[in-house]
């Protein structure tokens, strides 16, 4: 069962964590037909409607799940509203492959608010561990500058490291977004292990706020554990998806998008 909203208080974080939805498992499913049902656009409008604070797509060169003009679509839905982000994550790396035009291409065309750099690939179930800024850091950087000119703001998927949060700084990155899976693998034993990975997301987050990153996160969080994680201090913004279409599933879409909101919400 969903634990009910009253007995997951948020006790340290004081502000406003935005809830951007992501639409990548409704591509899959209508991905699996012929035809355009589940219509993207209208779930996002749905998730809007709701109260998410913004949209995010994966893209990936396969499209597995959304396409190239899924972007497009997404990005004209957001573009007049004011107080809607959108959030496009995706390796920059990605090169065209049939009508998947490139990552950094597709940017380019649909200029979304936001822009997550992934260290995935196409064997890659899905995304799982942060960019390793030491190796590929000098890299990143003039594309992160690439980004910016083109208005969006950029942010690094990484693990909680300190070291590398302050590296992401110094290339040039305006957040980062913490990859939680081992924090969601972990949530429910709530012993030593568990508490030693939480402080290392914290000192992560600490050393994010002392360089003047803003710090997202995403990947397995869901309704039992985010109150947890929104105990980090000024996080601001938390994507997720798999967990909420599951929920949506059992619940239906917009109670499920006012449950997660509510939760990141005081």
């Amino acid at each position: 069962m969903w634990p009910a909203l009253e007995e997951t208080p948020i006790m340290t974080n004081k502000q406003h964590t935005a809830l951007s939805v992501n639409l990548n498992k409704i591509a899959l499913i209508r991905n699996s037909r012929e035809g355009d049902y589940p219509n993207v656009v209208g779930h996002a409008q749905t998730c809007l409607n709701a109260g998410a604070d913004g949209i995010t797509v994966h893209p990936r060169p396969d499209q597995r799940h959304i396409r190239p003009g899924d972007v497009r679509q997404l990005a004209a839905l957001v573009a007049p509203l004011n107080d809607i982000e959108f959030n496009v994550e995706g390796n920059p790396f990605a090169d065209s492959l049939g009508d998947y035009p490139g990552f950094l291409e597709l940017v380019k065309e649909t200029r979304p608010d936001q822009c997550t750099l992934v260290p995935d690939n196409n064997e890659q179930l899905t995304s799982d561990h942060g960019f390793d800024l030491k190796q590929s850091g000098e890299t990143l950087r003039p594309i992160i500058a690439q980004l910016q000119s083109w208005g969006c703001r950029v942010s690094l998927f990484m693990d909680p490291d300190a070291e590398q949060i302050r590296l992401a700084k110094s290339i040039g990155a305006d957040r980062v977004e913490f990859y939680t899976g081992p924090f969601a693998a972990l949530y429910k034993q709530q012993d030593a292990e568990f508490d030693a990975l939480f402080q290392r997301y914290i000192e992560a987050t600490e050393a994010a706020i002392e360089v003047g990153l803003g710090v997202n996160a995403g990947h397995d969080l869901n309704l039992e554990n985010l109150a947890k994680f929104r105990e980090l201090p000024e996080l601001l913004e938390v994507s997720i998806g798999h967990a909420l279409t599951v929920d949506a599933i059992a619940m239906g879409m917009p109670l499920a998008v006012e449950k997660y909101a509510a939760l990141c919400r005081n």
